[in-house]
């Protein structure tokens, strides 16, 4: 299952600790990773059972699943910058008045009341999460929207894609099969999303490319593969290194 369906589709408890447990191996919810059961991996003179290797994978490569979960888009969090900011000192212990010192602004009781919003906002949340729940357990007729990739740059109704209307679209756009010649690159943003989506699943996410390899695979598709280089960045889907040296799936 591709790891942006995972991550939306995973329990509360599962995202808190930023994987599942699965019954041949655990998969890292931020990123895909896999550790499989049963194995015994060392690193640096230390050796891991499969979980705490998983435990560590995050540590190491996300810092935590709270910094990793604070980093996504203000979308995706309902968190403005600001607000993201200081939740993230109040997660690394700091007071209101080393926030106060650090932020220089106002004073430690602006602190507190933004304490307080937070706190509201948490309370807004579980309500809003136990409504939903309840909705889904009540309306079995709900069609599923494809899961919005959490690296997107911009998050809108653009992303207002059903699982159904996805299909389409992928036949409408790749008649002979995904990774064969597309028809024509979309004007419609919803479009475009869908179009560099199934482009991405051809992509390995545990691979870095030159830009001559990535090309290699995108010019069989459409020929104006720097357009579709160029989207899949602009879009969230991909990074490179600034001197176009390498590039990767975004996860």
């Amino acid at each position: 299952m591709d790891v942006n369906q995972l991550f939306w589709q995973a329990s509360i408890e599962n995202i808190k600790q930023g994987y599942t447990d699965e019954a041949t191996h655990f998969t890292c919810l931020l990123c895909g990773e896999q550790v499989e059961k049963g194995i015994i991996y060392p690193h640096e003179n230390v050796l891991y059972e499969a979980e705490k290797f998983m435990q560590h994978h995050i540590a190491v490569t996300h810092q935590s699943v709270f910094h990793y979960l604070n980093g996504l888009n203000k979308k995706l969090t309902g968190l403005t910058e600001h607000q993201s900011h200081i939740l993230r000192l109040f997660y690394e212990g700091k007071s209101d008045q080393e926030i106060k010192e650090e932020l220089s602004i106002g004073s430690a009781t602006t602190i507190r009341h933004h304490r307080f919003a937070l706190k509201e906002k948490e309370r807004q949340a579980k309500t809003f999460l136990a409504m939903m729940e309840l909705l889904k357990e009540h309306d079995q007729k709900e069609e599923p929207f494809v899961a919005i990739h959490k690296t997107a740059t911009m998050v809108d109704d653009r992303y207002n894609i059903t699982v159904t209307e996805e299909q389409q679209l992928l036949a409408k756009y790749f008649p002979h099969g995904i990774g064969q010649e597309l028809v024509r690159f979309p004007k419609r943003e919803k479009h475009k999303i869908v179009v560099l989506r199934a482009i991405t699943k051809l992509l390995d996410e545990s691979k870095q490319y030159t830009e001559k390899e990535l090309n290699a695979i995108i010019q069989p598709i459409y020929e104006d593969y720097v357009q579709i280089r160029r989207y899949l960045i602009q879009y969230g889907f991909m990074d490179r290194q600034d001197d176009g040296s390498a590039y990767w799936v975004k996860k």
